[in-house]
């Protein structure tokens, strides 16, 4: 017996040039992302590069992946670097949504891009051939072509050097996204921790200009709602409204701020 391909939402999304909404699950909590999902979001991003397992712990991210398929939200999974072999071992596992960190040209996107996929560009991709869980261990009808189809990898532009080379970089075929990254630019321009610096919002301004000349997705990181309804209005596809932390954070606070009683 076969099985239907899996499909995947978040790609319906940018291709319909709708707009996804998620919040970075920085607890790596199955039951949250179960939660996210419930409550309606669009993804939940899973940030391998600054914590959580490591990207080649195929069980753990089987068990976050379970969650995500519960509850009908998607993953969207950051890799540390362009590394061929995690991009696979990630999609293995089940993974549809990736993208990667520390790139600098459109060589270092195209070489996980091109991981990512059986056929790339008119010639054999670089994605091996198992059964993993990818492919429901073997039962998905014509998993080689429907998986090609469904697959989103994306790159961080994050140093100055990647925004020189953006218009290299945006062409790199099969390309499903960009996600500008101010608070790494802001550290490769002197200027950590100030992602409003005016050298910051330069580099960020150019990247969403030339995405959006390109066609190709746009995504970014939401500074409120006030933020986020503006940089909706200003292209953006893929945006992040928090994190599972922050947004703790901000409730207990608040608790204590209400709080009408003395505390030591």
């Amino acid at each position: 017996m076969t099985r239907s391909p899996r499909l995947n939402a978040l790609r319906r999304t940018l291709e319909a040039g709708d707009v996804a909404l998620g919040i970075l699950e920085s607890t790596y909590s199955p039951a949250l992302i179960e939660l996210y999902g419930e409550l309606g979001l669009d993804f939940v991003w899973i940030d391998l590069e600054h914590g959580g397992p490591s990207p080649r712990d195929g069980d753990r991210l089987e068990e976050l992946l379970r969650a995500a398929d519960v509850s009908g939200t998607e993953l969207l999974v950051r890799l540390p670097d362009p590394d061929p072999g995690a991009v696979r071992k990630v999609l293995d596992a089940g993974v549809r949504n990736l993208f990667v960190s520390r790139i600098e040209t459109a060589e270092d996107v195209r070489q996980a891009v091109q991981a990512a996929r059986f056929e790339y560009d008119g010639e054999p991709g670089q994605r091996g051939f198992a059964n993993p869980r990818a492919s429901r261990w073997g039962t998905t009808n014509d998993y080689a072509a429907t998986e090609d189809e469904e697959i989103v990898v994306g790159a961080t532009i994050e140093h100055p050097t990647a925004v020189e080379n953006l218009e290299e970089i945006l062409a790199v075929p099969e390309l499903g996204f960009v996600f500008a990254g101010p608070l790494d630019l802001a550290v490769a321009t002197g200027h950590p921790g100030e992602p409003d610096h005016e050298d910051v919002e330069e580099l960020v301004e150019e990247i969403r200009t030339k995405a959006l000349e390109a066609d190709v997705p746009l995504g970014g990181l939401g500074f409120g709602m006030d933020d986020v309804n503006e940089k909706v209005d200003a292209g953006y596809q893929i945006l992040n409204l928090g994190s599972t932390t922050g947004a703790l954070q901000g409730v207990v606070r608040s608790w204590f701020t209400e709080y009408e009683g003395e505390r030591e």
